[in-house]
């Protein structure tokens, strides 16, 4: 294996362009350096000194500028699969807790008589239809980033665009249920003390932050990667 120096020069600057899933990304800088080291070594068993292998064997490797890209691309996918995943398997499911919480809450029979606004049942439907195209869009993002991603020649993009399209859908349902929440008051008197429900909104509002946070990590993956300049001052 090759010491310090010039290949671990490189790889550090390899790694402050890429963002993305950190066990992927170090496994990418992994085989990057294995692939740089089995290079040098290669060069060595020629006669080559070290310092002239390790140099040799970057660049065959190639530019950071041209191959983090490629680096950065398979990162962008990785991150997009992660969040495609999360929200076929979570919005679904959370939309499937709450009809049922809804069919088993147990509604005060004075509130039977309360007339909901005219806009309070489509605006409900409207929710679970919402929500059940998130999933569809999940799943079709899964798809994409997995055995489609050969037909994909720019995988970040689809990536960016889960990130750009969850950030305006999850503010929408938090938004539409909260309008449903106080369209339905008078109809959930001692809905706050009811335990499913008080276990259905904590889960809803983790996966709505699980997902915010995956979203970002979305937009953050699939940034072009910038120019790193290593610690000498040297650019790849």
């Amino acid at each position: 294996m090759a010491s310090a120096g010039v290949i671990d020069d490189y790889v550090t600057t390899l790694d402050r362009t890429l963002r993305g899933p950190g066990r992927v990304r170090r496994d990418l800088l992994t085989e990057a350096r294995d692939s740089l080291s089995d290079t040098a070594e290669a060069y060595l068993a020629e006669g080559l000194d070290r310092l002239e292998a390790e140099r040799m064997a970057v660049a065959e490797f190639g530019q950071v500028s041209e191959v983090a890209p490629g680096y950065q691309g398979e990162l962008a996918a990785q991150q997009g699969r992660r969040t495609a995943a999360v929200l076929f398997l979570t919005v679904p499911f959370t939309t499937i807790i709450w009809s049922v919480i809804w069919r088993i809450f147990p509604e005060d029979p004075s509130a039977a008589l309360t007339v909901k606004p005219a806009w309070f049942t489509p605006l409900a439907h409207f929710l679970d239809w919402l929500q059940f195209g998130m999933g569809i869009l999940g799943a079709l993002a899964l798809i994409g980033l997995g055995r489609g991603l050969r037909r994909i020649r720019r995988p970040e993009l689809v990536t960016r665009a889960l990130g750009i399209l969850l950030w305006i859908q999850v503010p929408v349902i938090l938004g539409i249920s909260a309008a449903l929440t106080a369209g339905g008051a008078s109809t959930l008197k001692g809905f706050d003390e009811y335990p499913p429900g008080f276990a259905a909104s904590f889960f809803s509002y983790a996966v709505a932050c699980w997902l915010l946070c995956s979203a970002t990590r979305c937009l953050t993956a699939s940034r072009a990667p910038a120019p790193a300049i290593t610690g000498a001052g040297r650019s790849w």
